[in-house]
Formats: structure tokens, C-alpha cells, sequence
């Protein structure tokens, strides 16, 4: 099965080093965490940055969060990071058959189940908060 991309695992990950890091938090620093090329970490702290989660510090480097830990949900970085094309997740096969008694039908019955699933995960995106994610992280850790 094909997966999503990364990217908004990825951001995730960067918004709570930023918030857990006790120093600035560069890139560098961030792409070890992940295990990623830091040309990754960048276009993504762009995307991020651009809407309105985080801010970079020019010169001596080092992003910080412009939004407390509640007000960012796991959508809004979702939104942020996810290319979607005209508001929707998932693609579906363009033109098939008009002559086919499935064909012709398989788009509007497919598109709707999509939607669902696509409404329903972003419903859920909604209602947690990076402040969840972040308390989560310290039971696992102990702290």
C-alpha cells in the first residue's frame, strides 16, 4: 500500500523539538533527531513558517513556536505541510469508461467514501493539540 508522505510526521516531530529543546533549535539539530537530509528539515520549517506556526531567528539560527502548544492542533500543521490538490487527499483514476455501467458510476460512488475518510481524519486532526502530543512525549520519557 502506498503511504502518504512524511512531511506532516516530520513537522510534527520539529514543532516539539522546538518546544523541548532547552537551546535554539536549528536545523542541524533537528535533522539528526529525524535521520533526515536538513535540505528536508528546511523546506519544511519554510512551509511551517509561512503558516504562521514558527519563526526562525536569522543569523545565529534557531526557529521558535509563535503560537502556545494548545493553539496548534495536528491540523493546522496537517494543513500547513500536505500538498492537496483542490481540497482533497486522495486522487482517483480520471476518466474512465462513460460506456461502462461501473465506469461511469465508480467516480461519485468512490469520491464520497473519500471525502468520509478524509473528513474524518481531519476531524480528528482537530482535536488534538501539540500540548497532547508534547505531555505524551514526557510520560514516555519519563520526565
Amino acid at each position: 500500500m502506498k503511504k502518504l508522505s512524511s512531511r506532516f510526521s516530520v513537522a510534527v516531530h520539529v514543532l516539539c523539538l522546538i518546544h523541548l529543546s532547552p537551546s535554539l533549535c536549528t536545523g542541524d539539530f533537528m535533522a539528526a533527531s529525524v535521520k533526515t537530509n536538513p535540505v528536508i528539515i528546511r523546506n519544511i520549517i519554510a512551509k511551517l513558517k509561512k503558516a504562521g506556526l514558527i519563526d526562525v531567528r536569522p543569523g545565529v539560527g534557531g526557529a521558535f513556536l509563535l503560537k502556545h502548544l494548545d493553539e496548534i492542533t495536528l491540523l493546522d500543521v496537517y494543513n500547513a505541510v500536505e500538498v492537496i490538490d483542490n481540497g482533497e487527499l486522495f486522487n482517483i483514476h480520471a476518466e474512465p469508461d462513460p460506456n461502462c455501467p461501473i465506469g461511469k458510476n465508480m467516480v461519485a460512488v468512490l469520491r464520497s467514501e473519500m471525502r468520509a475518510a478524509q473528513s474524518a481524519m481531519e476531524q480528528r486532526f482537530a482535536q488534538v493539540s501539540l500540548r497532547q502530543l508534547v505531555t505524551e512525549l514526557g510520560e514516555k520519557n519519563g520526565t
